[in-house]
């Protein structure tokens, strides 16, 4: 059993921004005290999680639970749910928690908690869940971080003219290809967020046909499938990991980072941090500028994006320029916490687009 993060101060601090915060965590429940009687009543088995937004324990423990979720979302005879027990104290003290994260069960038919002190990971919970309910787990089926092709799904793939795909040739028994493995798998990694971005491998030694298919010769070989081009190009850049993510961000216009994350460009718009600047800037024209703006978010490519910088400029019209100070700190706090990667995407982008308003408001002061 993980070692728990006892209670500090620095929790109480956060609370008060923290507990104005709803959000739902991937396939996992949000309860609070508004709700959570009337989700544990005895209808269903519930495993419930009592963790602290700053806790690290429970932040690495966030994939494997979200994970859980998914597996018993087809059931209505076991929920899976997680209680900020920091923001809600009083439920922490109902259930005597001390400590984050600590994880409760309720029986069916019961609304006594009672302490969970198994494994935490996903085949110990799927077990004991089993044990207690008689439910079978669907566990899902986790993504690859580098698709492994083969005769079967090559093609599907790599002629795909929506996907821009990265593929290495490679042979089990190659010590080169072993020594670029985990490099590689960092690699996919990065990219494991862009559907149309592909980072992938096969097998050419064992699928001889599409090594010769494409004149691979020596293992490793690298080549690249850019959606206007399926017949490949020879891949000779570096082969570092920041090496490979720059050529793909290049090719296909992402703004990944080493590690997986988005780097400052994200999610900005150039017409629109223009339209950022010049409403900060100029207060008496803000009604036009906001029109204008307003008027161009169909013609974009991102228009969710383009959509949010008009979005922006309608809180600040509302509640005044402190939305921008405000709101960036939230999407900090955010970023902070447990969230899917996805999450932490479209909140990177947000925080990206804020600091465009927030330029403009220190230039002006």
């Amino acid at each position: 059993m993980s070692k728990m993060c006892e209670v500090s101060l620095l929790g109480s601090f956060l609370v008060v921004f923290l507990s104005l915060i709803s959000i739902t965590l991937g396939n996992v429940l949000e309860l609070t005290p508004s709700d959570f009687d009337e989700v544990v009543n005895g209808d269903a088995f519930v495993l419930a999680e009592f963790y602290a937004p700053w806790c690290g324990h429970c932040k690495a423990l966030a994939p494997t639970y979200d994970q859980l979720g998914e597996a018993y979302k087809h059931t209505e005879d076991v929920k899976i749910v997680k209680v900020d027990a920091d923001a809600h104290k009083d439920l922490a003290t109902k259930f005597d928690v001390s400590g984050y994260p600590t994880i409760k069960y309720f029986k069916k038919g019961s609304t006594e908690a009672k302490e969970y002190s198994g494994g935490r990971d996903l085949k110990d919970f799927t077990e004991f869940i089993l044990g207690e309910t008689g439910v079978k787990a669907k566990v899902p089926i986790v993504r690859e971080e580098v698709l492994t092709l083969d005769p079967t799904n090559f093609d599907k793939i790599v002629k795909d003219t929506n996907k821009d795909v990265l593929v290495e040739f490679y042979a089990p028994w190659c010590g080169h290809c072993k020594n670029l493995a985990p490099t590689y798998e960092k690699v996919g990694q990065a990219f494991k967020n862009e559907p149309n971005c592909v980072i992938a491998k096969v097998d050419a030694d064992g699928h001889r046909d599409l090594g010769e298919r494409y004149g691979v010769s020596g293992f490793p070989t690298i080549k690249f499938f850019p959606k206007t081009n399926k017949d490949g190009e020879e891949y000779s850049g570096g082969r570092s990991e920041e090496d490979f993510i720059n050529f793909m961000n290049e090719k296909c216009g992402t703004k990944r980072t080493p590690g997986g994350g988005l780097n400052d460009e994200a999610g900005r718009i150039e017409a629109f941090d223009e339209f950022a600047k010049n409403f900060m800037a100029q207060k008496d024209k803000r009604e036009s500028i906001y029109e204008e703006a307003k008027g161009l978010v169909d013609k974009q490519e991102d228009q969710k994006m383009a959509k949010y910088y008009v979005k922006v400029m309608e809180k600040v019209t509302k509640v005044g320029d402190e939305f921008i100070t405000k709101e960036t700190s939230r999407m900090e706090r955010l970023l902070g916490g447990q969230i899917s990667s996805a999450k932490k995407d479209e909140f990177t982008k947000r925080t990206n687009i804020l600091g465009q308003f927030a330029g403009a408001k220190k230039d002006e002061l």
